[in-house]
């Protein structure tokens, strides 16, 4: 069941009458919907799209604002959004199809598929390279433990390395990025260090290997197609530009100087090229809420959704200093994962799991509590996405009364 704020009078006070639903109450959610229309008004934002969902369909969904700002049109529910490293998800996901139909092992090395990673060099602390001790493998990837580091983040060596190198600034297809990134040093020894990186990019080329396309013909074969998801693209017709959202201009009359998506480009990034639809996304988060199944397709087994969704990391693995899922948060294989009650600052249970984009974009599955959340929002100040995830959390808990019945 869908309700907007502006129901409140003649809603009953619960909802989640779906079967196992959990239950929320109507009033305290709208208290949330009505939180983000006072910002659309003050200026802070110009929309957002929040949905609340379970294993049988949408429990709460709330748009408020603006697709465009300056050009004055209203957000619609088939908004397109820039989502930025919630790719990593969706391409975290196919690697586990591919890993399940035996086209690739998690524990297989990345050169496997990529020749140059296996010959790998280490930054040395004292500021030389050596020859790297270990192979990354491609659950190394999948957990950003693989020892290459992020050409947007910090100011380490191989970061360096990166802009000197100038990869990042060019148009380059998987294949050729690949090959460039293998050509640099590591930041980290393989398999000993979390360390946010290009490792999603580089599974990306991993599976054009072993699933015979380029990303996005693999993604559509194993996911997105039989899923029905086809606003989940890389690229897309000129002809739907006018349904990106589009942040606040930095300055009035501006226009946003996130990414155009219509543009043609050789290269389709793991790390964080695809637009989506808040339709399309919530169907993929329900899909794994589910246990891997939606509808009667079968995506994945619910073995893998729980493999994907536990743990990696361990005590035996560090932790960069950047590390953004913060405290009371191991890692999966793509994915955030809670391991303790406390420690966050923000509500959950145990075992609920998330991630986010740059542009704004925000989700999280709560498998106990037998919900998902996910917030659509574009903006290029983190000091504000940080506001809105926190803020989401708070209240889409505040607003839940007991878990579904077993």
């Amino acid at each position: 069941m869908v309700r907007s704020g502006d129901a409140v009078a003649a809603a009953p006070r619960y909802i989640g009458a779906m079967r196992n639903a959990p239950a929320f109450s109507l009033p305290r959610l709208d208290r949330l919907g009505d939180r983000l229309a006072d910002d659309v008004a003050s200026g802070a934002i110009a929309g957002a799209d929040l949905l609340v969902g379970g294993t049988g369909g949408d429990i709460w969904r709330r748009i408020v604002g603006f697709r465009d700002r300056v050009a004055g049109d209203d957000l619609k529910p088939d908004a397109l959004w820039r989502i930025y490293s919630m790719t990593k998800v969706v391409v975290s996901v196919a690697a586990m199809v591919l890993a399940e139909r035996g086209a690739l092992r998690l524990d297989q090395p990345v050169a496997d598929f990529i020749p140059a990673f296996g010959r790998l060099a280490v930054q040395d602390p004292e500021g030389g390279v050596r020859p790297a001790r270990s192979a990354p493998t491609v659950q190394d990837l999948l957990r950003h433990t693989a020892g290459i580091a992020y050409g947007y983040l910090g100011d380490g060596p191989t970061r360096r390395a990166y802009e000197a190198d100038g990869l990042l600034a060019e148009d380059l297809d998987n294949a050729a990025f690949a090959e460039r990134i293998a050509r640099l040093p590591l930041e980290h020894e393989p398999g000993t260090v979390w360390h946010y990186s290009h490792a999603t990019d580089i599974l990306g080329r991993v599976l054009e290997v072993a699933g015979g396309a380029d990303l996005q013909g693999v993604l559509d074969a194993t996911l997105l197609g039989p899923l029905g998801l086809a606003d989940t693209r890389f690229r897309i017709p000129t002809a739907l530009a006018g349904r990106v959202a589009q942040p606040l201009p930095q300055a009035p009359g501006q226009r946003p100087v996130f990414h155009d998506p219509t543009e043609p480009r050789r290269s389709q990034r793991g790390n964080g090229g695809l637009v989506s639809s808040t339709a399309d996304y919530a169907r993929f988060l329900r899909m794994l809420l589910a246990g891997g199944g939606l509808d009667g397709v079968r995506i994945l087994a619910p073995a893998s959704v729980r493999l994907m969704t536990a743990d990696h990391l361990g005590t035996a693995i560090a932790k960069a200093a950047y590390y953004p899922p913060g405290p009371g948060y191991g890692f999966g294989l793509g994915v955030a994962v809670r391991l303790a009650a406390g420690e966050a600052p923000v509500p959950g249970s145990v075992g609920d799991w998330f991630w986010s984009g740059v542009g704004g974009t925000y989700f999280w599955v709560d498998p106990a509590a037998g919900f998902f959340a996910l917030l659509m929002l574009q903006t290029s100040s983190a000091a504000q996405r940080q506001h809105y995830r926190t803020l989401t959390r708070a209240m889409v808990y505040a607003a839940l009364e007991d878990a579904p019945a077993a």
